[in-house]
């Protein structure tokens, strides 16, 4: 028998603000989900051009647990 316990996925979006719905958005799912949400955070990023920032970013990590 192969039961799934865990993923962790990992998401590039555009902003902060961004970031932090979709991490709330997460969290508010997971009973309907079948899911537990165990772990979850972001990352600022940014792309920088002789010293000047030219882009950034967030990288959003959600980490579900699933019931055995």
């Amino acid at each position: 028998m192969t039961m799934l316990l865990k993923t962790t996925d990992v998401y590039k979006v555009n902003d902060e603000e961004e970031a932090v719905q979709m991490i709330n958005d997460f969290k508010d799912k997971q009973l309907d989900g079948g899911y537990t949400a165990t772990k979850s955070g972001y990352v600022i990023k940014t792309k920088k051009a002789k010293g000047e920032i030219v882009d950034s970013w967030a990288i959003v990590t959600l980490e579900k647990t699933f019931e055995e």
